[in-house]
């Protein structure tokens, strides 16, 4: 799943605003379900299946007047969990000294994916030190971003 476009992104985030939440972030992707738009809300208090279908019901009604996904979607709620999502430079910078993932749209240093701890956040660039080696990576041609958990 990758970053949704924008239209989705300014449509959604009052709806979810409006109802308390913090919006995260939106993904759409292919899934195994089929073309799905995953939103991803968060709150003080934690975020359980009522939140979620709070949330749902609110921003499905209104995707469904302002049509602006073509064809049949499935529409999925969710807190970020344990893999929370990064979007933001924001969202970056509170991870910053945890192991994160990365997926490029365009090849840096030949590569697409990275592993490794996120060492900081530089204007719109995050730096991966991956095998002791630094690589400063556009936000802006992230794909996917994700922590990686730590069970230790």
């Amino acid at each position: 799943m990758r970053r949704a476009p924008d239209t989705i992104w300014k449509f959604v985030k009052p709806i979810v605003e409006s109802l308390d939440y913090e919006f995260i972030g939106a993904a759409l992707g292919q899934t195994e379900s089929g073309l799905t738009l995953r939103i991803y809300i968060d709150h003080a208090n934690g975020v359980g299946v009522d939140d979620c279908g709070k949330v749902s019901s609110l921003v499905g009604a209104g995707l469904d007047v302002e049509d602006l996904i073509a064809g049949e979607y499935c529409l999925e709620v969710s807190s970020p969990g344990l893999r929370r999502p990064l979007f933001s430079a924001s969202h970056f910078e509170a991870q910053s000294g945890n192991e994160i993932k990365v997926r490029l749209t365009v090849p840096v240093d030949g590569r697409r994916n990275f592993k490794g701890t996120l060492t900081g956040v530089e204007g719109e660039q995050i730096v991966v030190e991956v095998d002791g080696a630094s690589h400063a990576l556009n936000i802006a041609d992230i794909d996917s971003a994700n922590v990686v958990p730590d069970f230790d």
